[in-house]
């Protein structure tokens, strides 16, 4: 429940503080003199966007806060764990809008986004306002009023939640389709590419090592010459290398003992005469194999040409990116028939999860079913209380498409005069009769479910006398188990308040300010015989405004 309210530099009014009843608080004034400025102020504490022209005075901050008792405490400690937020057993929002027009909102004294100060403010406060009757004419709030009655919260988030799972393997399978059909556009041509690159079979470096190949056996025979040329004078010459160092190593050999340098260059010359001896053998190994091949050079110039020609089609410049190509369009064919089975088995699915989906749209609807007759046959009778005796709601359901919250399309219809021509609520009701609807449902729904702090900014628009009254019962009865704020101009609902407030306009120097008592009884009966008689009640008036209030 709302506690306390204050507020700060807001509009006309300068500092004001106010502590509510938990059961039935009645806020009342002229016209005019800031009844739905309060409300405002609520407003812009619970979430609503901030006019940063509402400072009175431009040079201070306007500062609004509201101290609440949950009357969910588990939902809210979930709210406040999900957001890391600060626990306690109270709740403090706060909204500030700075000289520069700057606003800012908080939670237990942590800064918070508006949409965070909403979600935590729909667990705290329906407000209901004048133009809110207009809710009546919408299909979601008429459903909603049904699935409230039915206590059906988690089943709807349930419902919800195997919906959008419907919905998003929906969204899955259109992807694929669109992306088999784009494969599928491309698949010949693909497959040709594929088909050439596949019959081509280039291993890995071919071409490169190819070419090398080409190019030595384009040029074997002077290479041959040059090898045995180079062999010829290492060792088969008329005087070869290989020998005359075999002969430097005899000549030097007998003088070994006599010179103390000497034996290791005899190693180092023998190990000379091993190595050369071993670049003869290894340039003659390799000039064997050297031999003029013109069928290998035909079948070379032909990989090649083959090569080449695929190399300048795809763009690329070596033998790995051929393969590369080869491997992505081997890919890109494999998937389309990989996109087949992934396509089956994604409808499959979808067919699935809407037969999940409608098992549970199913079940909604039946319980909503289940809560039209009584919901008919309660709110008529209140109708009649509220002085509409005449007046008829006749809940209408029918089955659409699946949906997010099902498959219903719920109308309340109306008849005002028992003419049994119903027709859609918001086209028929007036302002008075829709105030009175509303209030007739939410009293209904408020019974069925913990709602939170019920505030009513003038409902009673359009009604008076005994109407007015039975308005009044309702929310006195209303208030027994929570907590409800009605801002009003009829004294016959201001008789049945726990706290009355009275909101006046005074002059402070050069201002014109608002502000708020709480009434005593005496002040009451005061204020509601003014209510019914004018500035100077009469003396009929006193008593009967001390009867309202005794009653």
């Amino acid at each position: 429940m709302l506690v306390r309210l204050s507020i700060q530099n807001y509009a006309i009014i300068d500092t004001l503080e106010i502590s509510f009843s938990p059961q039935l608080n009645i806020i009342t004034g002229e016209t005019g003199a800031g009844k739905s400025i309060i409300v405002g102020a609520l407003g812009l504490v619970l979430g609503d966007r901030a006019d940063t022209s509402v400072s009175y005075n431009k040079e201070q901050k306007c500062v609004v806060e509201a101290l609440f008792h949950p009357a969910d405490p588990k939902k809210t400690k979930a709210f406040l764990q999900t957001n890391e937020l600060d626990e306690g057993d109270d709740l403090v929002l706060r909204r500030e809008i700075s000289p520069a027009g700057k606003t800012r909102a908080f939670i237990n004294d942590t800064p918070v986004n508006l949409s965070q100060l909403r979600e935590l403010s729909q667990l705290l406060v329906d407000l209901h306002q004048q133009f809110d009757t207009l809710e009546l004419g919408e299909s979601g709030f008429q459903r909603e009023v049904l699935d409230a009655l039915a206590g059906q919260w988690e089943a709807v988030t349930a419902y919800q939640k195997v919906y959008n799972q419907w919905q998003q393997v929906r969204h899955e399978l259109t992807g694929l389709k669109e992306k088999q059909s784009a494969f599928q556009k491309e698949y010949d041509y693909n497959q040709f590419q594929y088909q050439e690159l596949e019959d081509a079979r280039f291993q890995e470096n071919e071409l490169e090592e190819a070419e090398t190949e080409l190019n030595m056996l384009t040029h074997a025979e002077g290479i041959r010459q040059t090898l045995d040329g180079v062999n010829q004078v290492l060792q088969e010459g008329e005087s070869p290398v290989v020998q005359q160092l075999r002969s430097l190593q005899h000549q030097l050999q007998g003088y070994a003992e006599m010179l103390p340098g000497l034996p290791a260059l005899l190693t180092r010359l023998q190990s000379a005469y091993v190595e050369v001896q071993d670049i003869a053998d290894e340039l003659e190994r390799i000039g064997n194999k050297v031999q003029v091949d013109p069928r290998r050079m035909e079948e070379l110039n032909e990989r090649m040409s083959l090569g080449y020609r695929l190399l300048k089609k795809h763009g690329v410049k070596t033998t790995a990116e051929l393969i590369q190509i080869r491997q992505e369009l081997e890919g890109k064919l494999g998937a389309v028939l990989q996109l087949g089975d992934q396509i089956k088995e994604k409808e499959k699915e979808v067919v699935e999860s809407e037969a999940r989906a409608q098992q549970l749209a199913k079940s909604l609807s039946a319980a909503r079913k289940k809560q039209i007759k009584p919901l008919e046959e309660k709110v008529n009778q209140m109708l009649a209380q509220v002085g509409m005796p005449n007046a008829r709601l006749k809940v209408e359901m029918k089955t659409g498409t699946l949906q997010l919250n099902g498959f219903d399309e719920v109308d309340f219809l109306f008849d005002a005069n028992k003419s049994q021509q119903f027709l859609p609520v918001g086209k028929v009701a007036s302002g008075g009769e829709l105030s009175r609807l509303m209030l007739c449902i939410k009293s209904q729904v408020a019974r069925s479910m913990n709602l939170p702090t019920l505030i009513f900014d003038e409902i009673d628009t359009g009604i008076s006398g005994e109407a007015a009254r039975q308005v009044g019962i309702i929310m006195k009865d209303l208030a027994i188990a929570r907590q409800v704020i009605s801002i009003t101009h009829q004294p016959q609902i201001a008789g049945k308040a726990d706290r009355h407030f009275f909101v006046y306009k005074e002059i402070k120097g050069d201002a014109v300010r608002t502000s708020v008592k709480e009434l005593s009884m005496d002040e009451r009966i005061t204020a509601i015989a003014k209510m019914l008689s004018g500035e100077k009640p009469t003396a009929a008036a006193m008593e009967n405004a001390r009867e309202m209030v005794g009653n």
